[in-house]
């Protein structure tokens, strides 16, 4: 199971984007609500979730998707649950994915130090500040932690996570499917 965490405030298309590009690729995806059943988002998109993230068994997922906005970002980091479902899967090594203001979570807690990782500008600093290396690549895996700019490479990104939880070929196909060029 993919667990793509939806807290009030996400940035829509971060969040939907990898989730449709996911079950493209037949994997099992959840929207896991924070704080809430029905998650309002930054542009008035409401979505409701599959389970609540108290209830995600980090035994049985194979990663954890972090969508950005600015509020959405605050929720996620806000939350005791999930900040203890980072900790389980950064521990274990196990794929973790953030976007647009979503990596500074991860920076927060020192996982970046030493890695290279992107996010949205303004959320620049808290990486550099947590000893990421900066780098201005759209989309960027470094050991366990894929992280991205922002809205615009939201495809990329769920791409990305297809190639890295299937195959290259079976991202492939989803890329020439939807038409995507790069």
């Amino acid at each position: 199971m993919i667990a793509i965490l939806f807290a009030p405030g996400f940035e829509e298309v971060e969040a939907i984007a990898p989730v449709d590009i996911l079950r493209r690729a037949g994997l099992e995806v959840r929207i896991v609500g924070v704080g809430e059943e029905e998650i309002p988002g930054s542009h008035g998109i409401t979505v409701r979730a599959d389970l609540p993230v108290e209830a995600v068994d980090p035994d049985a997922c194979e990663a954890l998707v972090l969508p950005g906005g600015k509020v959405g970002t605050e929720n996620l980091e806000a939350s005791p649950a999930v900040q203890r479902l980072i900790d389980i899967f950064a521990a274990r090594g196990k794929l973790i994915a953030a976007i647009c203001a979503a990596p500074s979570i991860l920076a927060h807690k020192g996982l970046l130090r030493g890695r290279t990782a992107t996010s949205y500008p303004s959320f620049q600093h808290a990486l550099v500040e947590g000893g990421a290396q900066l780098t201005q690549e759209p989309v960027v895996l470094d050991g366990p932690f894929l992280t991205a700019k922002g809205m615009g490479v939201a495809t990329q990104f769920g791409l990305k996570l297809a190639a890295l939880l299937t195959d290259p070929q079976t991202a492939d196909g989803i890329r020439d499917s939807i038409q995507w060029q790069d």
